[in-house]
């Protein structure tokens, strides 16, 4: 992760350790995730054996850990830290 924001310069370390929080919410989002999918197992595939759930459920956490890494970051700039969108910022 950068220092600073290449773009518009902000310093992301707000304090020592910030985003230390951000790991908490992306537990929560890990946890939201599992209850997502073992529902979706439940329901679509019949209640499959629990090796399938186990499978599936580490699978999908796995390749979506560093996306919701990156969004509780986000979240944690947005509500801790003041951070605010800027449309004049957007490289797009």
């Amino acid at each position: 992760m950068h220092k600073t924001c290449p773009v518009c310069g902000l310093y992301y370390e707000i304090e020592v350790g910030f985003f230390w929080g951000a790991m908490y919410i992306s537990y929560g989002f890990s946890v939201g995730v599992v209850f997502l999918v073992g529902i979706l197992l439940y329901y679509l595939a019949n209640d499959p054996p629990v090796w399938v759930y186990v499978v599936t459920v580490s699978a999908i956490v796995l390749l979506t850990t560093t996306f919701l890494f990156r969004y509780a970051r986000i979240l944690m700039l947005y509500f801790f830290a003041g951070v605010q969108y800027d449309s004049k910022y957007n490289k797009l």
